[in-house]
């Protein structure tokens, strides 16, 4: 597990302490009085407004700020130079909780929590080795909820091909929901045939390339894919929207959302949308910020719940095998009798 920040080596650290100064303001739905429990939140990359991982993580802040009577603020980071300073902007205020968002903050955020021992740190999709009292790594199983995918996709293609468009394989939950999906789908369908693409550029830019995202999920239904599973938040969202594009002249096109349920945050994707393989970041974020509220809080790596969303306008066209299936599959998973052959590395 260590390795994970290894990946990015030391030119991760040094991007992530460079830049004390200069970042972008900070935007909020309350303002937060000196004794409100106050949460800040900061993005890797991207708009809070991602429709996906971002989006979710700031649903559950701002729910949990409405738990403990807190108020909630966000930085969206448009530079990794800005880790440090965007954290730095609410650790030296003092506040009670801060969320940092995505594997790429990892280092940013362990520094932090030293310096700043008397605030909470939550680091989504970030997992904790030697970490501190005050630092949380709010983790998900994406093997699981990849597997999951890859079972409904290879019971759903009328072609027996498939396609994952992902963000950047520098992070581990990105190839995590890849290696599921790929080895739920061999599990339902031993002849599928799966097209996998990560996105090529750095974290900067890797989760908010719809464009890339919908031109990669074109070129995949164009060798035959007739369901395209979008993993990397706006990037993913746009092979959702080409995949939408496509039902117009093949209506057996379908798509496959992730982190939340895609139906209602990417309504566009809807003519194709059979789910989304969620991790329920939301109430994760919210158990966590109670803890630190209720002085209970730990840590180390806190595992959030996996699954998949409501079919939604799909469920009397997903046969009741299949569901069967799935259901199945999720007990395995849970119990251990399933495994999804997916090692960290």
């Amino acid at each position: 597990m260590r390795s994970w920040r290894q990946r990015l080596g030391s030119a991760l650290i040094t991007l992530a302490l460079a830049c004390a100064a200069c970042a972008p303001s900070a935007n909020s739905t309350a303002t937060p009085a000196a004794q409100t429990f106050r949460i800040g939140v900061i993005t890797q990359a991207g708009p809070i407004a991602d429709k996906s991982f971002n989006q979710a993580a700031w649903a559950g802040a701002q729910a949990a700020a409405q738990a403990v009577g807190g108020a909630a603020e966000y930085i969206e980071t448009q530079t990794s130079k800005d880790y440090a300073a965007n954290i730095a902007r609410f650790g030296d205020q003092g506040y009670d909780v801060i969320i940092t968002i995505g594997f790429g903050l990892s280092q940013a955020t362990l520094v932090a929590a030293r310096r700043y021992p008397a605030s909470h740190f939550i680091g989504v999709d970030q997992f904790s080795v030697d970490a501190p009292p005050n630092l949380a790594g709010l983790i998900f199983h994406e093997d699981h909820a990849g597997y999951l995918a890859g079972v409904l996709a290879a019971k759903m293609t009328k072609t027996g091909v498939i396609a994952a468009v992902l963000g950047s394989d520098l992070v581990p939950p990105i190839v995590a929901f890849k290696e599921g999906y790929a080895a739920g789908a061999k599990s339902a369908r031993a002849d599928v045939r799966l097209i996998a693409d990560f996105y090529p550029g750095g974290l900067d830019t890797a989760f908010s390339d719809p464009d890339w995202g919908a031109a990669t999920a074109g070129r995949a239904l164009e060798q035959g894919a007739d369901v395209v599973f979008g993993a990397g938040g706006l990037t993913g969202s746009g092979a959702l929207r080409a995949a939408a594009a496509r039902v117009a002249t093949n209506p057996d096109t379908f798509c496959i959302g992730v982190d939340s349920d895609q139906w209602e945050t990417v309504p566009e994707a809807r003519p194709c949308l059979l789910s989304s393989a969620m991790k329920l970041i939301e109430p994760g974020v919210v158990a966590l910020v109670r803890q630190a509220k209720d002085g209970q809080f730990p840590s180390g790596n806190f595992f959030g719940d996996v699954g998949l969303a409501p079919f939604h306008g799909f469920d009397s066209q997903i046969p009741a095998e299949v569901k069967a299936l799935l259901d199945v599959t999720v007990k395995g998973l849970k119990d251990g009798s399933i495994t999804t052959g997916y090692v960290s590395k």
